[in-house]
């Protein structure tokens, strides 16, 4: 997933649009997951279990869940894969002021 994520964040990076991860990993693995994978957007540890404090609070009973939230805060999607089509819509409404 995240030679996806990197080119999405390329494509994007002169838009209203952010990836923000939640890693699951133990603390070591989560730091060389960083640095490896080249993950340029923010990420935060979440306590080295999946039942951690963030994915507990969030509901997330799968990885990875993505949630795309719109510009007004919204929550429009929450699923285990990306849609592109409704970041570029939602990118779309944004500059147009809907």
């Amino acid at each position: 997933m995240y030679p996806h994520e990197r080119s999405l964040v390329a494509r994007l990076e002169e838009e209203p649009f952010t990836i923000v991860g939640v890693n699951s990993d133990p603390a070591e693995r989560y730091r060389t997951a960083i640095v490896e994978n080249e993950i340029t957007w923010p990420s935060f540890a979440d306590g080295g279990t999946t039942g951690g404090p963030i994915a507990t609070r969030w509901g997330v009973t799968g990885w990875p869940t993505v949630y795309v939230i719109d510009h007004e805060g919204v929550i429009r999607s929450v699923s285990h894969s990306l849609d592109e089509d409704l970041v570029d819509q939602l990118i779309a409404a944004s500059r147009s002021g809907s």
